[in-house]
């Protein structure tokens, strides 16, 4: 995924064209917070669900986490869905938003769709998720409506959940929205609370014991997330918590989706999107 801040083309300060493009911006912000704290209060960080996760699908899970054996009432973890957008480089407004599903029991992907869209919103730190959001937003819609048996149990996004500077990150925001379990995947660390990248990977190489997992504590004690690292990758991911989730699931999950650093469906969803933005731009 290669999303890129869209200037917002600060011309002189002295016309005053710039001053009202200034004056729109400062006014959306203070609407997206507003519209971000209502959805917040929504937010779920314990697991609210009915499936359960098949003891045969653990072999790359930390088996020092608590695993339950699903009853017979309970339906098994089998379809995991993941999002994600990508840009154009000759066109930064130009961005080809993908799902996917995968089938955990053999890790193919049995699901795909597509959404090729101009966005029209700038990017705006902290506030990604309005940007963004509609189009995944949509794709999910198509799933439920057209593949309804496909439908993801639990949603995997190319971004953080509470992991983020308001505590509601894209994650968290489309699992709201959605009304499902869904879980934030980073490349990068937000350096919230005091958390900061190099004494996080310091610490992931102490913490060889606990399968490459390390809990994201901050400096006022809340656990933002999990830093997770794959085995021959120096370079950890960062888990945390988007909706109707809890943290210790949202990890087993990542754990049982990664081939390689990055889990499947964010993966898939990120090369896919890619694929199919080049094909189109030719």
């Amino acid at each position: 995924m290669d999303r890129q801040a869209v200037p917002l083309q600060m011309e002189d300060m002295a016309e005053p064209e710039s001053s009202v493009k200034d004056a729109r911006y400062c006014g959306q912000r203070e609407q997206w917070l507003r519209e971000q704290e209502t959805l917040k209060r929504s937010l779920k960080l314990h697991d609210d669900f009915t499936w359960k996760i098949s003891a045969n699908s653990l072999s790359n899970v930390d088996l020092s986490l608590n695993i339950e054996s699903p009853s017979e009432e309970q339906s098994i973890l089998r379809y995991v869905g993941g999002v994600d957008l990508s840009f154009s480089k000759k066109d930064s407004s130009m961005a080809c938003a993908c799902t996917v599903v995968i089938d955990l029991a053999t890790m193919d992907v049995i699901y795909e769709d597509f959404d090729i869209l101009h966005l029209k919103l700038p990017y705006i730190p902290g506030f990604l998720a309005f940007r963004e959001s509609p189009v995944l937003l949509k794709l999910l819609r198509k799933i439920s409506l057209q593949n309804p048996s496909l439908y993801p149990q639990v949603l995997m996004v190319d971004g953080n959940g509470i992991l983020h500077p308001s505590g509601f990150g894209i994650a968290s925001h489309l699992g709201v929205l959605a009304d499902i379990p869904s879980i934030g995947v980073a490349k990068n660390l937000h350096h919230v609370d005091g958390l900061v990248n190099k004494e996080v990977r310091m610490a992931l190489e102490r913490n060889k014991k606990s399968k490459d997992m390390l809990p994201l504590i901050g400096k006022s004690g809340q656990i933002w997330g999990a830093a997770l690292s794959h085995e021959g990758c120096h370079k950890p991911i960062f888990v945390s918590i988007g909706h109707r989730i809890s943290l210790e699931t949202a990890v087993k999950c990542v754990q049982m989706c990664c081939k390689y650093r990055i889990p499947e469906p964010v993966r898939q969803a990120d090369l896919r999107s890619r694929a199919h933005l080049a094909a189109k731009m030719k």
